[in-house]
């Protein structure tokens, strides 16, 4: 019992849900977005390089994690709405060993038609969200410069994110 109330405070402090670690921040001018390579669920090699010229959210985030879950469906809207704009979403698993085997059902439950991709090794967890926040957005506007980054979702958020989101496809 005494371990399992150490896991969900460890998980609960791993996710930033409340108003005082939630943040969203604009990059400065050399917030230039690092490409990357990962795994999407069936295998195929996703680079941030392939959506050069689009809008792109990146999302971090896990199974374990309750607000993670909650924002996935508001994520699901935001991109079917936007995409033929070229928005695109690619959602980050930050799973691992333990974990990560279950990825594809938490797909398959919120009927996710962006591209989910595997971060195994935690590399691009470590240039783009290194405090290991859950979840935690990054967005990169056409020229793949940084935009906004915002750590952390309650209710109500998905309008914030689609506000940005908006704004910088009229942007760039």
């Amino acid at each position: 019992m005494r371990r399992r109330a150490l896991f969900l405070s460890l998980t609960l402090a791993a996710c930033a849900t409340s108003p005082a670690t939630k943040s969203s921040s604009t990059a400065g001018p050399s917030g230039q977005a690092t490409d990357f390579s990962l795994e999407d669920l069936d295998g195929h090699e996703v680079r941030l390089s392939d959506f050069a010229g689009k809008v792109v959210l990146l999302d971090f985030w896990a199974t374990w994690c309750t607000p993670c879950q909650a924002e996935l469906p508001y994520l699901e809207k935001i991109y079917e709405k936007h995409k033929a704009q070229g928005f695109v979403l690619l959602g980050i698993s930050m799973d691992g060993p333990e974990t990560i085997a279950t990825v594809p059902t938490i797909v398959r439950q919120y009927d996710l038609s962006f591209p989910v991709l595997l971060d195994k090794e935690t590399e691009v967890v470590g240039i783009y969200n290194p405090m290991r926040t859950a979840p935690f957005q990054v967005l990169i506007d056409r020229h793949g410069r940084i935009v906004k980054t915002r750590q952390g979702y309650d209710l109500g958020d998905e309008k914030l994110i689609e506000r940005d989101v908006v704004q910088t496809l009229k942007a760039t």
